[in-house]
């Protein structure tokens, strides 16, 4: 107990002591120690670009695409964290690598972002920031849940949703704009890749998707990408797995969606929780990586929520949020100097970020209250306590009144006061390109993946077989004309109901076309039309393989006409299958109500089909006439009748005939119609939730302006 009592004295705190942080004395074991009297220095800013020189040298290879940049040195402040105490893992020797990049800054002033609730903007989720980051640099939002984190990062990229307002001011190299198509990258918590290609497939289908140019100037800008994030020995390797070969792990799944991004060879790179369910282990691999990108010239600005003392060793400024106010902004060092200053000095032997967390985390009082419930009576844990709203305030004065924001604001003015190199856009692929593109990749993950059309076609041949096996032998007598029909219905409604087998394929489909939507890298119209093309020789597939099963099981008239109006009848009902799908998907984008959804609504077109309950004027079904118009019945031994007239006697079907073209054509047009509805829902979707195309159009105006 003694020991619990001497590790949790640095965290008692009362509102006296608290509110006086000049009353409370640094720690004698502070475990980061500057050297002597570099204590009250504020934070320097040595490497802030100048505009009249740049900073990074550049060659530019006549009749190439790849610009080679010099390697920047170390950043200041890394090299001050390396001087200290605070230990931090060597860096490769080589970190030189060809990127196409300049150096970039940004700077904020007072930037205050509020989320509309229900009736108003009201909920402030970022108060008042102030913040720069420099070029060649790594800058670490960090704050516990719910602080602002993401949405500070989404403000300074221009990537807020329609449902936020956003006020002050983001310059970027100087000029007061957001960055043009090309000139940055972001990377989401979650990214959707591509289990079923390759590191280099992956990579090289982004890259068509991404650049404008021939197709083999593409390789070299995919092996720096490859390069840069050191996946090298990953680079044929399946991203999800597949059969026999293993899929990558959660660490380098992470690296290949942040090189998705480099493939444009960004300016600044936007990452939203790198180390997101990574180990300790793959989380100090991919922070190396990223302080080796930072130093190629890269200006990266990404958050966190918790690291351990390695990684907080290689940041080179922290942003500190809670609530959404900015407690502090500065290098690491001076960060556990800003809180020993305010009375909250990091105990020995204790990761910066546990303790920064551990001060500013609300949440940290329940559990103290609990403590307090447990052992009130013996006092045990009762030491463990500390006033969190208390500590907030404390650490916020303190750091509105101290050198290192007067150093900020210092800094924000000197980036502002005079405009920089200006980001240009680096142009995107065609439309005719990505159609292409998407397609040939839809057609290589099709064929790979066996949940997508494999499955169907071996469950369709299968339930042919069933139909066929119970409806065999029922011979060209008048006497068949309602088993033939029935045969006919079950066997179209039941295999169009099996379509359901491919909706987990639709539904990752859209999320990886909404996370390349959401960075320009597709759009709406190429997604379909890719789709839709790569899905129609699969679709031709399974309906002339199904189909012929069917066909001669059942004994339908053997002709070579009838047989291809039949296959290609099914091939339309396949498409309408698989529009319908789709545009279910689309809605829902969950599983469980998107197949609710789709065998409810597949129930109802069942039913008003017409084969359960006669109904008058039916029109006539294209198979139906396909296989009795032309044919006819002997009714006793003087009279006959044609096979259409057999068909109106029982079902009451119009007497319009030769319409099966025409309903062909009515189920193709309805194919089309579901693609034009999932177009302008998906477009209606992104446009709500998104407004990058918005913003991307207003910087385009702007260029051509300039």
């Amino acid at each position: 107990m003694e020991e619990i009592q001497s590790q949790s004295d640095p965290y008692r705190s009362s509102s006296s002591s608290a509110s006086s942080p000049a009353s409370r004395v640094p720690s004698s074991n502070f475990f980061y120690l500057r050297k002597p009297g570099a204590f009250r220095q504020p934070i320097s800013f040595e490497d802030s670009p100048v505009w009249d020189e740049t900073d990074i040298e550049v060659k530019v290879d006549e009749g190439g695409d790849s610009i080679h940049a010099a390697t920047t040195p170390h950043s200041p402040s890394l090299s001050k964290i390396n001087s200290g105490s605070l230990p931090s893992p060597r860096l490769p020797e080589e970190t030189g690598v060809t990127r196409k990049i300049l150096g970039a800054s940004i700077a904020w002033k007072d930037l205050t972002v509020t989320i509309k609730g229900k009736r108003k903007y009201s909920d402030k989720v970022v108060k008042s920031s102030h913040g720069c980051t420099l070029p060649g640099t790594m800058t670490v939002i960090m704050g516990p849940a719910k602080s602002g984190k993401s949405t500070l990062l989404r403000a300074l990229a221009g990537r807020l949703p329609d449902s936020a307002r956003m006020y002050g001011e983001v310059f970027v190299n100087g000029t007061k704009m957001h960055m043009p198509y090309g000139s940055y990258g972001y990377v989401d918590r979650e990214t959707t890749l591509i289990g079923s290609l390759t590191v280099r497939e992956f990579l090289y289908y982004s890259a068509l998707l991404q650049l404008p140019g021939f197709f083999c100037q593409k390789r070299s800008v995919v092996e720096d990408a490859i390069d840069a994030m050191s996946l090298g020995d990953y680079a044929n390797n399946l991203i999800g797995g597949h059969c026999y070969m293993k899929g990558l792990r959660s660490g380098e799944r992470r690296r290949v969606s942040i090189a998705r991004e480099l493939v444009m060879g960004p300016h600044i790179l936007f990452i939203d929780e790198p180390l997101y369910r990574l180990d300790s282990v793959s989380a100090l691999l991919m922070m190396v990586t990223l302080k080796k990108l930072a130093n190629s010239g890269c200006t990266l600005i990404f958050t966190i929520y918790q690291s351990s003392t390695e990684v907080f060793g290689l940041f080179d400024r922290i942003c500190l949020l809670s609530n959404g106010k900015t407690l502090f902004f500065g290098e690491t060092l001076a960060c556990l100097q800003h809180f020993s200053n305010a009375g909250f000095p990091c105990p020995i032997m204790q990761s910066p970020s546990d303790h920064f967390l551990r001060a500013i985390n609300t949440e940290f009082d329940r559990i103290i209250a609990m403590c307090k419930s447990w052992q009130d009576d013996h006092g045990d844990l009762s030491s463990v306590s500390m006033d969190t709203a208390v500590a907030i305030r404390t650490l916020e004065a303190t750091y509105r009144s101290s050198a290192d924001a007067a150093a900020v604001e210092s800094m924000i003015m000197k980036l502002t006061e005079k405009e920089g190199p200006y980001l240009k856009s680096k142009g995107m692929a065609g439309n005719a390109t990505r159609v292409a593109v998407l397609t040939w990749r839809s057609l290589l993950i099709m064929s790979r993946e066996w949940r997508y059309y494999w499955l169907r076609l071996i469950l369709y041949m299968l339930l042919a077989v069933c139909i066929g096996t119970v409806f065999s032998g029922l011979g060209h007598s008048l006497s068949s004309v309602m088993t033939r029909v029935a045969a006919i219905f079950v066997f179209v409604s039941f295999t169009s109901l099996l379509g359901v087998a491919s909706l987990p394929a639709q539904l990752k489909e859209i999320k990886i076309y909404t996370c390349e939507e959401s960075n320009q890298h597709s759009g709406a119209f190429v997604f379909l039309l890719g789709q839709l093309f790569a899905s129609i020789p699969f679709l031709f597939l399974i309906s002339i393989s199904s189909s012929l099963v069917f066909y001669f099981l059942i004994g339908l008239r053997n002709e070579f006409s009838l047989l291809m109006y039949f296959v290609l009848n099914f091939f339309a009902c396949l498409l309408v299958n698989e529009g319908l799908l789709l545009l279910i998907a689309s809605i829902w984008q969950n599983i469980f109500w998107s197949i609710l959804s789709f065998v409810f609504i597949h129930v109802i077109m069942m039913l008003s089909a017409g084969f359960f309950r006669i109904r008058s004027a039916l029109p006539g079904p294209g198979l139906l006439e396909n296989e009795y118009v032309g044919t006819s019945f002997a009714v006793g031994q003087v009279r006959n009748i044609s096979g259409y007239e057999a068909l109106e006697n029982i079902y009451d079907i119009s007497d319009y005939r030769n319409a099966k073209w025409k309903n062909l054509l009515v189920l193709f047009l309805m194919a089309v119609a579901y693609k034009v509805v999932v177009f302008i829902l998906l477009k209606f979707c992104i446009w709500k939730n998104l407004s990058v195309r918005k913003l991307f159009l207003c910087n385009q105006n702007s260029m051509n302006r300039r």
